[in-house]
């Protein structure tokens, strides 16, 4: 039951990805051959929501569950490593068709050929976590 509380909020981003139609194949198609703004509009929110939750935590006035002020440590300007994996990450989403977070959606939408794609997708980040320490940062 500790889990729960993320089960739910899962369930509602899933739930609200499927009802904003945001894993049909259909406006998936539309958005790469700019014929609708659907697609976009998700996105933008998206980043645009992200960015203002970051910049309340950053300046103070959000605070964990717990209620502690969260401190964001500086990034190494390290460019290539961020090309490196962008490309990983994109090539994955081209063999699969979906977003990361989609498999999910889609998984508890009845399509269980993507148990494969999740799994893989775990494995990845499995490999990544035991090679991490031999790997530039």
């Amino acid at each position: 039951m500790r889990l729960f509380k993320y089960m739910v909020v899962g369930f509602m981003f899933g739930f609200g990805m499927w009802k904003l139609e945001a894993i049909s194949f259909y406006r998936i198609i539309e958005m790469f051959h700019f014929q609708s703004f659907h697609m976009y509009g998700i996105i933008i929110s998206g980043v645009t929501l992200g960015l203002i939750i970051t910049q309340l935590f950053k300046k103070g006035k959000v605070k964990t569950i717990q209620g502690i002020v969260h401190e964001f440590n500086d990034k190494d300007k390290t460019w290539w490593r961020y090309i490196i994996g962008g490309i990983i990450f994109g090539m994955g989403w081209a063999l699969t068709g979906v977003c990361s977070g989609m498999m999910f959606v889609l998984m508890g939408s009845g399509y269980t050929v993507f148990a494969i794609f999740i799994a893989s997708a775990m494995l990845g980040t499995f490999s990544y976590g035991y090679f991490r320490k031999a790997l530039p940062h």
